[in-house]
């Protein structure tokens, strides 16, 4: 999970969906980064904890990092929240650029569109309560689309 500053959609996408995989009894690796460089080492905005709290996710414990290039070998699945992060990404990777593994997340939920998560970095709790349904949403339907599927005999 990408975006910016790797403190307010990332980490709560990142929380929803580890949150959501543990319950599926599913064992993914899931992270998330910034493209910048502005708040490594830094928890999550102290709205999306409380946000991601309210909703029975804890992400107090996550620390703001920026994607690095080995990021686009290490996962299995990039997703970034818009298409600057997108772009940001692609510079990053460099020769490591695999764009089959690179999405923007609400594509999860609406194919082809190319929807953005709001960055609600200068807006109010409100906000921060409308990005995480949506991330909550998408990840979903994550879990539904790469969840192993039981065959029954």
């Amino acid at each position: 999970m990408v975006c910016l500053g790797n403190i307010c959609r990332s980490p709560l996408a990142e929380g929803i969906l580890r949150n959501k995989a543990k319950k599926a009894g599913l064992h993914w690796t899931i992270d998330s980064a910034g493209t910048g460089n502005y708040h490594i080492g830094e928890a999550p905005h102290r709205l999306s904890q409380k946000v991601s709290k309210l909703n029975g996710v804890d992400i107090s414990f996550q620390q703001a990092r920026q994607f690095h290039k080995n990021d686009m070998k290490h996962f299995d699945k990039i997703y970034v929240m818009d298409a600057d992060n997108y772009e940001e990404v692609k510079s990053i990777s460099q020769d490591q650029w695999n764009q089959d593994k690179v999405d923007l997340l609400l594509n999860e939920l609406h194919p082809f569109e190319n929807r953005e998560v709001p960055d609600p970095w200068y807006g109010t709790e409100e906000a921060y309560h409308r990005v995480y349904k949506l991330l909550d949403l998408a990840c979903t339907a994550v879990i539904k689309k790469y969840e192993p599927v039981e065959i029954k005999k």
